[in-house]
């Protein structure tokens, strides 16, 4: 599905492969208690982020077969599909805005579309996601672009001393409205 994954245009986005510099911006970008919380993690206000951390997120992007990173005129996170299934035409979608200056502000809306767009035009037939239960601000996200829950995992995360539901969420082709 990805050998040469195209460079995907939205109103105020690019969805681009890595370059060198992300790791400059995401470094200056540092850690946030509301996206590692979203993301499931633990944040510790005394540990810094480091450039081998960076580092880390950026190849991260980069050994995905299908993944890019947001552009809003520099790196602001990622959009990519994994647990591809060839046979059963389906992948789950995970999304990160890692600046929060621009959370809330329809950044990930907008990668999303423009992903389930190349990737429903490549042929999946279902993307699946899941997303923490107290994450209102994704569950939002996910639904403006078409998610409907289908089901929830109970207590499947601890995060912030307190147990957390995970949030089953799916799009099919057919339900699938592109902006």
């Amino acid at each position: 599905m990805a050998d040469a994954l195209p460079e995907l245009r939205g109103t105020r986005i690019v969805l681009r492969r890595p370059v060198p510099r992300d790791v400059e911006t995401r470094l200056a970008l540092g850690r946030h208690r509301e996206i590692v919380e979203a993301y499931g993690g633990t944040f510790d206000p005394n540990a810094t982020f480091t450039r081998g951390e960076a580092e880390a997120a950026i190849r991260f992007v980069e050994q995905q077969d299908w993944a890019w990173v947001i552009d809003a005129g520099r790196y602001i996170g990622h959009v990519r599909f994994h647990g591809k299934s060839t046979q059963d035409r389906r992948a789950a979608l995970a999304v990160g805005i890692d600046d929060p200056a621009c959370l809330g502000k329809g950044y990930g809306t907008e990668a999303i579309m423009l992903a389930l767009g190349h990737a429903f035009g490549q042929g999946l037939h279902r993307v699946s996601l899941r997303v923490l239960s107290n994450n209102f601000r994704a569950i939002a996200c996910y639904r403006k672009c078409g998610f409907v829950e289908e089901g929830r995992e109970r207590e499947a995360a601890f995060v912030g001393g307190a147990w957390c539901d995970d949030v089953i969420m799916g799009l099919l082709d057919r339900e699938f409205r592109p902006s």
